[in-house]
């Protein structure tokens, strides 16, 4: 039996276009994200990273001797997903990580000397990366504080009701 045809009124029609793939903010930070990822993958095989290692190692080199939940708030990773990236730097021989002497629930994570060398052969990433964007250098950090500001109105805008604002 042919189905019945529907018709839409314009105000579905609106909403359903609103639905399309290609419309869709998430969608376009997600598969930008995917892209991004892949092409840093074959720039950070030869220093032995991931792209979730390279981020740990890039929050370390801008501030060395910091505690891992501090690492976990800067890097938006929960413990369960952190730890397992700095035992695996750690047997690399980039961090240490140590309980703190005057606090032992806090552990201290801290490069290594092999750590600190390791930053010289990252500098010649970032050039790499923003070339393969296509886009000036002064339009790559004009996007880069849109979408911290787009992230951290997400952040406040799913923040706990109870919380103090």
């Amino acid at each position: 039996m042919p189905r019945a045809k529907t018709f839409k009124t314009a105000g579905e029609a609106r909403s359903d276009a609103m639905l399309a793939l290609d419309k869709q903010l998430c969608f376009a930070l997600y598969s930008a994200s995917l892209a991004m990822t892949k092409v840093y993958k074959p720039l950070l095989a030869p220093l032995g990273l991931t792209y979730p290692q390279y981020l740990v190692m890039l929050a370390l080199w801008e501030e060395d001797g910091q505690t891992v939940s501090a690492l976990g708030d800067k890097l938006a990773l929960d413990s369960g997903t952190l730890t397992p990236l700095l035992k695996r730097l750690q047997a690399q021989g980039a961090l240490t990580r140590e309980r703190d002497t005057l606090d032992e629930r806090r552990v201290i994570v801290r490069l290594t000397d092999a750590g600190r060398r390791l930053k010289i052969q990252a500098r010649r990433v970032p050039p790499q990366i923003a070339r393969a964007t296509g886009c000036e250098l002064s339009d790559i950090a004009q996007l880069t504080r849109q979408l911290t500001a787009m992230r951290d109105s997400l952040a406040q805008a799913v923040a706990p009701a109870d919380a103090p604002h």
